[in-house]
Formats: structure tokens, sequence, C-alpha cells
């Protein structure tokens, strides 16, 4: 038993000592079926969170993989502070979030607010654009979408304090 742990160790050690560089790798991505949970202390951190979306995205549409937006199957569900980002009366503060939420509209990302929440900023349905879909709780609509096979994702928006280059 000792020989065969003294063997082990070896093998471990061995390939410590090889230097690898990394490689990029295609893994064979299909249709996308996604709902993301939308709920932030601020509404600035929208324009963070869409990133996400464009991370998810982009790659998925360009070469090797060329999937068509219809296989990209993405929903965001709205609840927090972000929802003053797509009252129509909000779009002089907020223009730059408008712009890249419809750009995404078109690519075929549904999005939708939760009436609840709405409520709580006295909003209504006609508050909203056009592309937004009001509906009627959150938490209901996250598990709808759970439970139809679809992937939840929770956004992290921080604050990044440092620059990129000091942290490198």
């Amino acid at each position: 038993m000792r020989h065969l742990w003294w063997l082990l160790w070896l093998g471990l050690l061995g390939g410590m000592g090889e230097v690898v560089a990394g490689k990029v790798v295609h893994p064979d991505y299909g249709e996308q079926k996604v709902v993301y949970d939308f709920y932030f202390d601020a509404p600035e951190k929208m324009a963070t969170a869409l990133y996400w979306l464009r991370a998810h995205m982009k790659p998925l549409q360009e070469a090797p993989y060329n999937i068509p937006p219809d296989f990209l199957d993405i929903k965001v569900v709205i609840h927090g502070t972000e929802i003053v980002t797509l009252a129509r009366k909000n779009e002089e503060r907020f223009p730059d979030i408008v712009s890249r939420v419809r750009y995404y509209d078109r690519l075929g990302v549904d999005f939708k607010v939760c009436a609840l929440a709405a409520q709580d900023y006295n909003y209504q349905p006609a508050d909203f654009y056009g592309f937004v879909d009001v509906v009627p709780s959150a938490m209901a609509e996250l598990a709808h979408w759970q439970a139809q096979g679809y992937s939840l994702m929770v956004p992290k928006v921080l604050e990044r304090t440092r620059s990129i280059e000091e942290i490198r």
C-alpha cells in the first residue's frame, strides 16, 4: 500500500512540472433557454447587468457557433429598483439603458416587469415601453420558466473600486 501512495505522489508531482498554455475550446453549445433574474439596489446597475446578456449572446452568434437568435430563448424578469429604467417617463435619465434594452428586444430577448414591483413605484402597465410585458409576480414568473426547463441566471453587479490595470 505504501508503494501505491508513493507512485501516486510521484505521478502528481511529475505533472506539476509541465508548463502548459491555456487553450480555446469550443463546447457543443446548442439551443439556449435562460431566464435572468434582475433585482438590483440601484437603477444604474441595470447597465452593468445588460453586459451579462452581451456575454451570453455575442459569442454564440459568432463563429464557430453562428447560433441564430431563435435558438437563444432568453427572458429577463425585472423587479428591483432597475424597474424605473423601463418607465417611459425616465428615458431622459437612462437613454443608454433604454437603447440597449431596445437592441436586445430586437434580438428576441423578452423583458418582463413584475406588477407587484410596478405598484410599489406607482407605475401602471401603460407607463412602460411596448416591448415590456407586465407579469403578475416576478417570483411566479421565475418559477414558471424554470419549470419549463429554463436555466436561471442571477447577475451579480458589484462596484469595482480599482481599475483592471491595478488588479493585473
